[in-house]
């Protein structure tokens, strides 16, 4: 009937020793992804339901509660629950202007992939939330700006060493890290993030999405849950999913991830992954408040908090930020930090801060998964800190992005003035424009960015960065790697093409 629930047929093998919530769970997110239930179906009452099946309504509800946590379906007051508009297996990719259109390929290409090849249901969603490099150096593009690393003292530190290398070097196989490059990070994290740590709780890895790669399967098991920030950076969520874990998107608003929302939408979630010293992609500092109730939340349920501390180094204003790991007293918070957008990205180091009980697991599982970062770079970078040039490169990056920061402010009031509002932010590399009141409506952010693509001006929709439906929408304008002239001149072609499409 048109506009009614679907009749489910359903089979559930009541003799399983698993929860009926999770069998009836299972199965309608399955029939959700493989097109069973599009999007926009209506779903049977909890009552209509339970008794179709001969369940519980305490069981239905609960199936459908995490289902609603996830992303898969959505409420209507006073009218039910559907089907989910955006899925949160389409759309787990971060906030890149230029993605792949990820409906198309499950269409067009992993049906016959599969078909094939036998491809698993995990690496067709691997491909599918597969965030393609933004490759573009033109404003407003995200990253640090290249041309400001001193590369002449980093060429100079790299052939000291790999001139003539000894055999430490050569061979090494420590699966934690080059030792000196440890200990530079935990004096740096101490002195500067207020991080308790000593150089035998770091391990160096491959970049942050490697790191939290690592900690996924070291800590949970597959299917577990984890609670995300929504919106967020999409590399956490591409991470996770190659881990096997489900994702509960928790909202954040002004004082940081919504903690007890979290608790109600994912009550079985073993971690929460947060940034909590400048949240990405809105800039939101967690509160202090939030951050005690979320330390509280890990030790209730013997859980784990995974903190990314991404660009932590970039505040312009205000006291610095202790990281939320100097907090914890209890040993549930594994630390996440990179190189990549201080230094340069091409240089894939990260490091994690685990807990002195879990190093050794960690370590042995490390060894099964890849054996050790690549040694090239990582006596160079410990050199590089350890004489001063880290900091050096850090204090004169706050004074340029700074700057840029203001430039762009000032080409916005002159070039997007009616059109976006954009806020001044204490710290970061972008800031987020959003629409003018009255100005745009409901702003297609989408389709502003692409036409801004094709003028050569590299924007990023706000509403990429939510897995679920965006409840924000605006733009993403990234400063630090461009230049006065070139931000002005963005800003200028960004209002042309706004204008035009008002």
């Amino acid at each position: 009937m048109p506009g009614g629930a679907k009749l489910l047929a359903l089979d559930l093998d009541k003799d399983n020793t698993g929860p009926l919530y999770r069998q009836l769970y299972d199965l309608l997110r399955l029939m959700i992804l493989d097109g069973r239930l599009p999007s926009g179906s209506r779903l049977p009452a909890n009552r209509v339901l339970a008794q179709d099946l001969s369940l519980s309504r305490n069981t239905v509800a609960t199936a459908l509660q995490q289902l609603l946590a996830e992303g898969y379906v959505e409420t209507r007051r006073g009218d039910g629950t559907y089907v989910a508009s955006e899925l949160p297996d389409d759309v787990l990719g971060g906030p890149d202007c230029h993605q792949p259109d990820r409906h198309a390929y499950r269409t067009e290409q992993a049906d016959d992939v599969a078909r094939r090849y036998g491809l698993s249901r995990r690496g067709q969603t691997l491909a599918a939330i597969s965030r393609a490099s933004v490759g573009s150096t033109t404003a407003f593009a995200p990253g640090p700006d290249i041309d400001a690393f001193p590369f002449a003292v980093w060429a100079r530190l790299l052939a000291r060493f790999w001139r003539r290398p000894g055999s430490e070097l050569a061979i090494s196989r420590d699966a934690g890290g080059y030792p000196p490059l440890k200990a530079a990070i935990a004096a740096y994290l101490g002195a500067m993030r207020g991080v308790r740590c000593d150089p035998g709780q770091i391990i160096v890895v491959s970049g942050a999405q490697q790191a939290i790669g690592l900690a996924a399967q070291v800590l949970l098991d597959h299917d577990d849950q984890a609670m995300v920030e929504e919106p967020g950076y999409g590399g956490i969520r591409g991470a996770l999913t190659a881990a096997g874990l489900r994702m509960a998107l928790v909202p954040v608003d002004e004082e940081g991830m919504d903690i007890a929302a979290g608790e109600a939408r994912a009550p079985m979630a073993r971690l929460a992954c947060v940034a909590p010293s400048h949240q990405h992609p809105l800039g939101v500092v967690m509160s202090l408040r939030r951050r005690l109730a979320l330390i509280e939340w890990a030790r209730r349920r013997q859980g784990w908090i995974l903190e990314d501390d991404y660009d932590s180094e970039y505040r312009y204003a205000g006291r610095p930020l202790a990281a939320l790991q100097g907090l914890d007293t209890t040993g549930r918070v594994i630390y996440v930090g990179s190189f990549s957008k201080v230094l340069f990205p091409a240089l894939r180091l990260g490091y994690l801060v685990v807990p002195p009980d879990l190093v050794d697991p960690f370590i042995r599982a490390r060894r099964v998964l890849d054996d050790h970062t690549a040694m090239l770079a990582q006596p160079v970078l410990a050199r590089f800190i350890e004489d001063g040039h880290f900091a050096a490169h850090v204090r004169r990056m706050r004074r340029l992005y700074a700057d840029r920061q203001e430039a762009l402010l000032s080409a916005a009031k002159a070039h997007l003035s009616g059109l976006l509002k954009i806020d001044a932010d204490e710290a970061g590399m972008h800031l987020i424009a959003s629409p003018a009141s009255g100005s745009m409506g409901a702003m297609d952010d989408r389709s502003i960015a692409q036409a801004a693509a094709k003028a050569g001006v590299m924007v990023m929709a706000l509403s990429t960065a939510y897995a679920g439906k965006p409840v924000r929408r605006g733009l993403i304008l990234g400063y630090a790697a461009h230049d006065e002239d070139a931000i002005a001149a963005a800003a200028r072609r960004l209002g042309e093409i706004m204008a035009a499409a008002a």
